[in-house]
């Protein structure tokens, strides 16, 4: 039965969880960029940053957020290659990889495989963000149908973490957004060990998965909401949310939001090539904080 199948799962994580807590604090979701996290120096490696993989969101036929005139898809394959060749232009001794280079869906395991099989540095998926939800509601002939609720006004950009989270309003709806996608991969539940996006009880399952970079997680996403904040874009937060994109990596991995494509102004920024550049110069100067910061020169 699902009930027994959903109580297994959320009895087991939480026997994996209660040894934890006296393990480390909880950090809450909605107020991660402190300037404690900021200066945090833990844990410095002596070895050299020599990979990042990039990983541009959604593809082929699951397009991710639509906007008025693009795709998230496109928007962030656009943004990830540009980001490639800038980092391996302005970090000399660094290689930056794409987990996709065309307009293809990459399954969410295979992404952060690519990046723990070649032993990169850090993960960074890119996304647009939308405050856009759907709506069921009865039409005149007594038939439901779905209505776009739309909220133009909404606008920002945010940085995840894998992490627990308590599924809160608004937050749940980004990470139910965000791993929609699994739904359309073959063998999904053997691919994530039983988790369902459709099933907030087993969320906690991904929380377990990133405890070893958390910490290292959260000051690399802090760095980016900062550089964000210096060119006066929005600033939504460092958050962690249980993200499958994020969920497995290796390293320290963030997802970054860097618009909402729901609204026509952010939507033409991050469809230009100006506004592109503008992103992709805040990522770079982020991991070059995070590097120092990290001693990996």
């Amino acid at each position: 039965m699902k009930f027994n199948k959903t109580f297994k799962i959320t009895a087991t994580a939480l026997g994996m969880l209660i040894p934890l807590l006296f393990l480390s604090t909880f950090v809450q979701s909605s107020n991660l960029n402190t300037p404690e996290n900021q200066e945090q120096e833990e844990g410095k490696s002596n070895k050299a940053m020599k990979l990042i993989v990039i990983d541009p969101g959604h593809g082929g036929n699951l397009p991710g957020a639509k906007g008025e005139f693009t795709y998230e898809k496109d928007i962030v394959l656009q943004v990830g290659k540009k980001l490639k060749e800038a980092i391996e232009k302005e970090m000399p001794g660094v290689k930056a990889m794409l987990t996709r280079d065309s307009d293809i869906d990459v399954p969410f395991h295979q992404r952060t495989a690519l990046a723990n099989k070649n032993h990169a540095d850090l993960f960074i998926s890119i996304h647009c963000n939308s405050a856009n939800s759907d709506r069921r509601v009865k039409g005149k002939n007594g038939r439901y149908v779905t209505q776009v609720i739309k909220r133009p006004e909404v606008s920002g950009t945010e940085t995840f973490v894998c992490g627990f989270n308590r599924l809160q309003r608004g937050e749940s709806d980004v990470a139910v957004r965000e791993n929609a996608d699994i739904l359309m991969e073959d063998n999904y539940q053997e691919n994530y060990g039983g988790f369902d996006p459709k099933d907030p009880s087993t969320y906690i399952i991904f929380s377990l998965m990133k405890r070893t970079y958390r910490d290292k997680s959260i000051r690399f996403a802090t760095y980016i909401q900062n550089e964000y904040v210096k060119k006066g874009r929005p600033n939504r937060g460092v958050q962690e949310l249980s993200l499958a994109v994020l969920a497995s990596a290796a390293m320290p991995a963030v997802l970054t939001e860097i618009g909402f494509i729901s609204n026509p102004q952010e939507e033409e920024f991050m469809a230009s090539n100006k506004g592109q550049e503008e992103i992709v110069a805040n990522i770079v100067d982020a991991i070059k904080h995070y590097r120092t910061s990290s001693g990996m020169q």
